[in-house]
C-alpha cells in the first residue's frame, strides 16, 4: 500500500467529494428536476437522478451497472495493490477512476440510481456529477501517461 500511496489518497478524497456533493444535493432541492442557477442559462446545479450509465446510456440497466461499477473497482484496487510502484501520473489515473467507479457505485447499489447535478446549459451537456469528473480526468492522465512514457 505504500507504493502507490497517491493512489489511494486520490481515490479515499475522490470518493469523499463526491457523496458529500451528492448528499448536499439531495438535502438542499426539494424534488427530482430542481434547478438553481449559478450562471443562468450558462450552468446550473440542477438535481436528477441516472439510471444508465454516462449520457443515460444503458438507461434502466442498473442491476447490470452496478455489479459492472463493484467488477472495475475490485480490478483496480487488485491491479495496484499487486503493481510495483506505478508513476504519478498513473497513481492519479487510476485514483481518479476509482474514485468515480466507487462513487456512483455507491449510488448504484443504495438507491438504483446515479445523482447528478452538474449542468452545463450553454452546450447542452447532459447534467452529470463528481465521479464523472473523476472518471474523465483519470483517462485523460493514463492517456498522458502512457504517450509520454520513452
Amino acid at each position: 500500500m505504500k507504493r502507490n500511496r497517491i493512489f489511494w489518497l486520490v481515490a479515499i478524497a475522490g470518493i469523499f467529494f463526491d457523496q458529500i456533493s451528492k448528499i448536499l444535493v439531495v438535502q438542499k432541492f426539494a424534488e427530482i428536476n430542481s434547478t438553481f442557477p449559478i450562471w443562468e442559462g450558462v450552468f446550473h446545479f440542477t438535481y436528477v437522478i441516472n439510471t444508465g450509465a454516462a449520457f443515460s446510456v444503458f438507461s434502466g440497466l442498473v442491476e447490470i451497472l452496478r455489479w459492472v461499477s463493484l467488477i472495475v473497482s475490485l480490478l483496480l484496487i487488485i491491479f495496484v495493490w499487486y503493481s510495483p510502484r506505478l508513476s504519478l501520473s498513473e497513481q492519479l489515473g487510476y485514483g481518479f477512476i476509482l474514485a468515480g467507479a466507487v462513487g456512483n457505485g455507491i449510488d448504484r447499489f443504495l438507491f438504483g440510481y446515479v445523482v447528478d447535478f452538474l449542468d452545463f446549459r450553454l452546450i447542452n451537456f447532459p447534467v452529470f456529477n463528481i465521479a464523472d469528473i473523476s472518471i474523465n480526468i483519470g483517462v485523460v492522465l493514463l492517456l498522458l501517461a502512457t504517450f509520454s512514457k520513452p
